[in-house]
């Protein structure tokens, strides 16, 4: 890479643009992805719906259509990954390429374009998916299902490692031959398939669910329970609810489903078979629950390169930091102000921690957004944008936190059903006490180092140096007293050298 461009990304603080074809049964896609390495940013996302296994149980070839399909779509990526000087380019194929007779003709006929396609393995598909899981939710353990047109893979996953793994030939586009034989013949053949992968019932956990149709399934129960988040990725179903969905889906009509926002009519058509699949893999490896993941192999093939430290950073951090800091909010900043403010939290400790240092740089990135425009951003960066490792709650108490730094404790009342009142107040807690520390001198270094927030039983004490001594009057005043009530304690300002802490219960 040339010198300038090197710079340009390191000035930017992340990693250059870095691209994954996925040559997949279903689709073939493009993927260009920005950002952090631990947490990348897609910025560009293009599939065709080239079906490339579809004969794959009758002729057992990629038909001359799909075929032509495939590489117009490949021929435009080629160009454009290279208009735009992306110049790490991952390209694999899978079971379509793997199992037709002539995959190897067609990959030959990629190559031609200037891509370099890499045919992955069933096991190596698998781990790749399961890498993807990994790298989305930190210390998953469990097995990963990743359902794709031509397979389905199975993984167990434990100690970001994968263990046993296998590729069944139980794809979205083989399930309709199976079901034509009825449905004692297909739970059979399912069965059959499912038997040689005895072990992954020996591992406890949840079953974490890649791939698209997968998804679209997550879709369809979230409208089912009328779930206030849109995003499939992290949504979970104990499998007793996931049994009694499937089973309604198992006759539904494809032409019904396409009205579900997050189900497209490819997905809409699949989505019944799938749902006939579900049942016996439910049988066989008995899951604590079933978490749906958006990231599955081209994000496993990203995260499988990281050197062990950047695995082990926090995905929710690393893609806030990427998030903010172009907005004028650091994490340098986020942390003196999660400083300030520690004697505010309560609750989950560590747990909690990671989510309030979140809500302190997304809180200085809703400074910098025009007034009118802060509520929606509020509630599109919280509830809407896809982060890793942030679960509902998680989503809720950050919401509350950016409400509580405009000065709000009325929240929307969707935020009730993902997180308790206690959370949420503790969430508006922190967010008061953000809003506190930037009117209190602009939220500067000087301001927050020469004054201190100290919660004590009866009062809430703010302490200030007698060099900043005029910063205590309105309007830093009134915020502090909005805090002070909203923790049902009396507000007192000192000014002066002292510590806080000295303070004694009778003072108070």
């Amino acid at each position: 890479m040339n010198k300038s461009r090197s710079a340009k990304w390191q000035r930017r603080l992340i990693q250059p643009p870095r691209a994954v074809i996925d040559i997949g049964s279903n689709t073939v896609r493009m993927v260009i992805y920005e950002g952090t390495g631990r947490a990348p940013e897609v910025v560009w996302n293009e599939k065709v719906a080239a079906r490339l296994g579809r004969d794959l149980c009758n002729s057992g070839r990629i038909p001359q259509e799909a075929w032509d399909e495939a590489l117009a779509a490949l021929a435009r990526y080629s160009l454009i990954i290279s208009d735009l000087g992306v110049e790490d380019v991952q390209t694999v194929a899978t079971a379509a390429a793997r199992d037709a007779e002539n995959g190897g003709e067609f990959l030959q006929a990629v190559a031609k374009l200037g891509l370099t396609p890499r045919l992955l393995s069933g096991e190596e598909e698998a781990c790749a998916s399961a890498m993807g899981a990994l790298g989305a939710f930190p210390g998953a353990q469990g097995v990963v299902a990743d359902l794709g047109g031509g397979s389905l893979e199975l993984v167990s996953i434990a100690d970001n490692d994968c263990r046993e793994a296998s590729s069944l030939r139980l794809g979205t586009l083989r399930l309709p031959a199976l079901r034509a034989e009825g449905p004692e013949a297909f739970e059979s053949a399912v069965h059959e398939q499912l038997a040689s992968v005895g072990w992954a019932a020996a591992h406890t956990g949840p079953m974490y669910m890649v791939g698209g149709t997968w998804r679209a399934l997550a879709a369809y129960a979230m409208r089912y329970i009328d779930y206030p988040l849109t995003d499939p990725h992290g949504f979970s179903l104990l499998p007793d609810d996931a049994r009694r969905l499937a089973k309604e889906l198992v006759a539904a009509d494809p032409e019904k489903l396409i009205d579900i926002s997050g189900i497209s009519p490819m997905r809409a058509s699949y989505l019944p078979d799938a749902a006939a699949l579900l049942c016996p893999l439910l049988d066989e490896i008995g899951p604590d629950e079933l978490v749906f993941s958006s990231w599955g192999l081209r994000e496993g093939l990203l995260y499988s390169r990281l050197e062990p430290g950047q695995m082990q950073a926090d995905p929710l951090l690393a893609g806030v930091t990427a998030y903010a800091a172009p907005r004028d909010a650091s994490i340098t900043e986020a942390t003196l102000l999660a400083a300030w403010t520690v004697d505010l939290a309560d609750g989950d400790g560590t747990l909690n921690e990671r989510l309030r240092l979140a809500a302190a740089q997304l809180s200085g990135a809703l400074q910098r957004v025009e007034p009118n425009l802060r509520d929606s951003h509020a509630i599109e960066w919280s509830l809407g944008k896809r982060w890793i490792d942030l679960d509902a709650r998680g989503r809720a108490m950050i919401c509350a936190a950016l409400f509580g730094s405009m000065g709000r404790t009325e929240l929307p009342e969707r935020l009730r059903v993902l997180a308790s009142d206690d959370d949420l107040r503790e969430g508006v807690t922190w967010g008061l006490g953000f809003r506190l520390a930037r009117r209190l001198g602009g939220g500067s270094r000087m301001s927050l180092t020469t004054s201190a927030l100290k919660r004590k039983k009866k009062s809430l004490v703010l302490r200030l140096d007698e060099s900043r001594a005029a910063l205590a009057i309105y309007p830093a005043t009134r915020d502090f007293e909005i805090l002070a009530e909203w923790l049902d304690l009396k507000p007192k300002i000192k000014i002066g050298s002292f510590a806080v802490s000295e303070l004694s219960e009778e003072e108070e």
